[in-house]
């Protein structure tokens, strides 16, 4: 069985969590409070940032020519395709600099971005590359089947068509393919490691949607 069947069969129930959580059911039916859709987008300005950054680091880091090009061809359509659609986003809601200067980053967001640094730290080039795969494969997944009903809030309905469609599923098919491969090639300590990336970023995903939902904030600021 290859490593993506694996990882994500063992992070099932957080995947289909995902799926079902309030945040994308009332964004689909378009009920999602604009609030809280404000408060994600901020929180993920700060994810998507240090998303994009770990692109850069792990494919410094690594010495496999293929997870290389993947990574930089990564960051480069994050920077040109889903980062460059929130400025638009923030446009319309009115989302400022200073607004998402002085919104503290959410425990849930600090801690997601605080995993995937950890596994260049703690663990090794490969689970840091599977650490990253959820984000994108998940709102892959998510896109496809939100985009078969359309949303009657149409900033709702664009943000679920920036993860829709042919050339998405053709790329995570790529990086699903590329992360099978060098997971065959590893030993079982670091297989080990993948798969538990994997998990707790996925677990990680559906704890995103409840802190937009919830509005999380730490202790000190409620």
């Amino acid at each position: 069985m290859s490593f993506t069947t694996m990882a994500k069969q063992a992070a099932l129930a957080s995947w289909e969590g995902s799926f079902n959580h309030p945040f994308i059911k009332e964004l689909q039916a378009g009920t999602l409070d604009k609030d809280i859709f404000r408060y994600y987008l901020i929180q993920d300005h700060y994810y998507l940032k240090h998303f994009n950054e770990l692109y850069a680091l792990i494919a410094k880091s690594t010495t496999h020519p293929e997870l290389k090009a993947l990574l930089m061809e990564n960051a480069k359509n994050l920077a040109l395709g889903e980062i460059a659609i929130r400025e638009d986003f923030f446009s319309e809601l009115g989302i400022t600099d200073e607004e998402i200067e002085h919104t503290p980053i959410a425990p849930t967001a600090y801690h997601y971005v605080s995993h995937m640094y950890r596994q260049l730290i703690e663990g090794t080039i490969n689970s840091a590359a599977a650490s990253m795969l959820p984000c994108a494969w998940l709102y892959q997944e998510l896109g496809d089947t939100l985009i078969t009903k359309q949303s009657p809030v149409p900033i709702y309905q664009r943000w679920i068509e920036t993860y829709a469609g042919v050339e998405a599923q053709e790329h995570i098919q790529q990086e699903r393919a590329l992360l099978d491969e060098l997971y065959a090639a590893s030993q079982p300590d670091e297989q080990t490691q993948m798969i538990e990336a994997f998990v707790i970023s996925s677990e990680m995903e559906l704890a995103f949607w409840e802190m937009a939902y919830q509005k999380e904030q730490w202790y000190k600021n409620q």
